[in-house]
């Protein structure tokens, strides 16, 4: 009775924390990084200490939701790198599952990656380095368990995969960021472009034999 007891408050604790924060998205995407605890609480009709019981803090909210977000952003990714087709053509569908996502929903874009460092009186303003970097972190140690799992890259091909995601984190998350505030040319080409950079070697490098071959 009591282990019954005592799943039946953790789903309903989950329940409402999932409700909490497809309110904060709704702020979010109203707002982007000006999004503040007091507008989520009140979207969420609730008040802010009990926003925060969830939470901890602005920072606490924010890592949960860009876990939600990294996320299904790399459920997207894996997708792409995973269709039947030619290796170039998936380079190219991943590039542009990244940046179709950060299109699609540019507040939510900034304020993972762009927190406002003017806060509503009485919050906390984010270090934007401390609270965006572990997010390319995690995309750049995923994709490199991809490369690695995928391309024979000869000796020490984990290390030259980790640097291989990394840096192809960093190229998306940069060119992405740029092309976002400026829009200078259609999706279509940067992918176009963006792959071309990284076609040398990708191309010549053969399949880890064993491994779901890419």
């Amino acid at each position: 009775m009591e282990t019954t007891q005592r799943t039946d408050q953790q789903r309903s604790a989950e329940h409402r924390r999932r409700e909490l924060l497809e309110a904060a998205d709704r702020v979010v995407l109203r707002d982007g990084p000006g999004a503040s605890m007091n507008a989520i609480a009140a979207e969420a009709g609730i008040t802010k200490p009990i926003l925060y019981r969830h939470f901890g803090d602005k920072g606490g909210l924010y890592a949960a939701l860009a876990k939600r977000h990294t996320d299904a952003l790399l459920e997207a990714l894996r997708a792409a790198l995973d269709a039947p087709a030619e290796r170039r053509e998936r380079v190219e569908a991943t590039l542009d599952t990244y940046l179709t996502a950060i299109e699609a929903r540019p507040q939510v874009y900034r304020f993972l990656m762009h927190p406002s460092e003017t806060p509503s009186p009485g919050e906390q303003g984010f270090d934007v380095g401390l609270h965006s970097a572990p997010l390319l972190r995690r995309l750049g140690e995923e994709l490199a368990e991809v490369i690695e799992e995928r391309v024979d890259l000869g000796p020490e091909s984990a290390q030259l995969a980790r640097v291989w995601g990394h840096g192809i984190v960093g190229m998306m998350h940069a060119a992405g960021d740029w092309w976002l505030g400026e829009r200078p040319c259609p999706r279509a080409q940067l992918v176009r472009s963006l792959a071309d950079l990284l076609w040398g070697r990708l191309a010549a490098a053969g399949n880890r034999v064993g491994g779901p071959g890419f």
